[in-house]
């Protein structure tokens, strides 16, 4: 049997290319996304408003530390007719050498007394926060919550404010002028942050490593020193680093509670009783105050890392 023959037009050829080819799905090539468009002269002229502002802030901060670092190498002729000035051939490490033997305030001992304030602040700071914070992150009751905002407010009541209540009562108890009573106190006014830090880090901490710890038999004690210490580290360091600035920089603290009688100069004591002598010598003025400002921006440019790890981890955690 014959089929019929089925006849299917012969396919069209191609359009001639005459140009530019027009692809059928989008824009041809090299063209712009319509969605997509360059910055505005608007968003150009903020950004550039920005970073002047914030060029014109990190000058102004680094004004002092420039008239503070070339003024402590330079004579009392050449601070007084420009302290701006960098005259690199007079410039003489000398000057610091003189504020280091100085005789009426003796550096070395000076950093001595306010590294053990530092550390014994910070010593028992932790011994007192970190359980009382342990607690408070735990407890789901109405009582805990009132008690943390009790630490909260606390950092809102300046040191200054309670410096005259707390010398009637440390010379009610007989620490008045005494390493125990300026130890004390600097420890109380670092409470509210250190609580404040350790709760929140805290609260990021499964419960469960609790109850597996009291599976095993620990207590309650042992087990927030055995297995929730060790993990609040990053937090640790925190507040070791803003407390350690906090000691080493304050000055009211220990003028009022130590005082000059006491015999007890702290760095920044020191440096304000040398001020105070040779107050229009300021080539001794200048080497004093960069002494004593060094090891502290050095500690804090060092350990930067930890504050910021620190409270990011608080945040983050869990």
């Amino acid at each position: 049997m014959n089929h019929p023959v089925s006849h299917r037009p012969a396919p069209l050829p191609p359009p001639p290319v005459t140009g530019t080819a027009v692809r059928a799905d989008g824009p041809p090539p090299g063209a712009a996304h319509p969605s997509h468009h360059r910055p505005g002269r608007r968003a150009r002229a903020w950004t550039a408003v920005r970073w002047s502002a914030l060029g014109a802030g990190a000058l102004l901060m680094l004004v002092p530390m420039w008239l503070l670092a070339v003024n402590a190498f330079k004579s009392e002729q050449d601070i007084r007719t420009s302290p701006f000035g960098l005259p690199l051939a007079r410039l003489s490490p000398s000057y610091l050498r003189d504020a280091l033997s100085n005789p009426d305030f003796d550096v070395v001992r000076a950093y001595g007394i306010t590294a053990l304030f530092v550390v014994l602040v910070n010593a028992l700071s932790l011994l007192i926060a970190a359980p009382v914070s342990y607690v408070i992150a735990r407890g789901r009751t109405r009582g805990h919550t009132a008690l943390l905002l009790l630490f909260v407010a606390g950092t809102f009541v300046p040191s200054q404010v309670i410096l005259i209540p707390v010398v009637y009562v440390l010379k009610y108890v007989g620490l008045m002028g005494t390493i125990p009573g300026f130890v004390l106190f600097e420890t109380t006014l670092t409470l509210p942050v250190s609580v404040f830090l350790y709760s929140a880090y805290i609260r990021t901490v499964p419960p469960e490593l609790d109850q597996a710890a009291a599976v095993d038999g620990a207590g309650r004690l042992r087990t927030f020193w055995l297995v929730i210490f060790p993990l609040m580290r990053p937090v640790v360091a925190t507040a070791v680093i803003l407390h350690s600035l906090s000691v080493w920089n304050d000055f009211a603290t220990p003028q009022i509670i130590l005082g000059p009688g006491s015999g007890l100069y702290t760095v920044t004591t020191g440096v304000y009783a040398a001020v105070g002598k040779y107050s229009t010598h300021y080539a001794v003025v200048f080497p004093n105050l960069l002494i004593a400002v060094l090891p502290a921006l050095a500690f804090f440019v060092i350990m930067q890392r930890h504050i910021i790890s620190g409270l990011t981890t608080g945040a983050t955690k869990g």
